[in-house]
């Protein structure tokens, strides 16, 4: 695999299917490794590495959506073709729908889903985040980071110049009244007590595409998907994905 911009969760093989996660503002492709677990042989299990962190520490953060979905576009298009579900959580749910846009308008037929996690399809901005303290109140309040994290200086240093990025990148964002909609169905995921987004919100992605779409609500905060990795992983490999929404994991 040449891209830096994907990192192989599973071993390498002759996999059927492919399942690419895209991760959450400030996160990293190590984020997914788990999920390699929870997938059986013929799955192979892609993340996506977003410049200026882990393995790609040295390169420039991308502040804007558009050169962040062309690029990440670009190296699925040189994968051998397989049938692939997109996964993407909060931030990446937005990326990966972008990617997708542009992969189908690249007459791309192998994405057979598209899964959005924590985050509906709208682009309402946050409210600016102007001091250090504010950025990682707003983190720690979705739950994913434990505490203590940032009382490290050094790791506070190198942290937050990266969600600030990624907050400008999501804040900035939005797409235009012509977007065509998507052919690919789409499955939304999301936890019933996340303070960053309702059921409801993220029951909007239905908007979007022409294909079918479905949504599960799991118990659980922002990071529902950590502790439900399991599930969340059955549900989104799924061959006829959930109809009704369904709370606690259940699918």
């Amino acid at each position: 695999m040449q891209s830096p911009y994907l990192v192989r969760h599973t071993p390498p093989g002759r996999p059927r299917r492919r399942l690419v996660c895209f991760p959450h503002a400030g996160g990293t492709a190590n984020f997914y490794r788990s999920w390699s677990k929870h997938v059986d042989p013929t799955v192979e299990v892609l993340a996506v590495q977003y410049p200026g962190r882990e393995n790609r520490w040295a390169e420039p953060l991308i502040p804007a959506m558009d050169p962040l979905a062309s690029a990440v576009s670009e190296a699925l298009s040189a994968l051998p073709p397989l049938p692939t579900v997109l996964f993407g959580h909060s931030m990446g749910a937005a990326v990966a729908y972008e990617v997708l846009i542009r992969l189908e308008r690249a007459g791309a037929p192998h994405i057979t889903r598209l899964c959005v996690s924590g985050r509906g399809p709208g682009s309402a901005s946050r409210t600016a985040l102007r001091t250090d303290d504010e950025v990682v109140e707003a983190v720690m309040s979705l739950g994913g980071t434990h505490a203590g994290f940032f009382d490290d200086p050094e790791l506070r240093e190198l942290f937050l110049p990266i969600v600030r990025n990624d907050y400008h990148l999501i804040d900035s964002y939005g797409r235009h009244a012509d977007t065509p909609l998507l052919r690919t169905d789409v499955h939304a995921l999301t936890g019933a007590q996340d303070p960053r987004v309702t059921p409801e919100e993220v029951n909007q992605w239905r908007t979007t595409t022409s294909g079918s779409f479905s949504l599960t609500v799991f118990d659980g905060d922002h990071f529902y998907l950590v502790p439900a990795a399991e599930r969340v992983v059955s549900t989104v490999l799924a061959e006829t994905p959930p109809v009704t929404p369904s709370h606690g994991g259940t699918h």
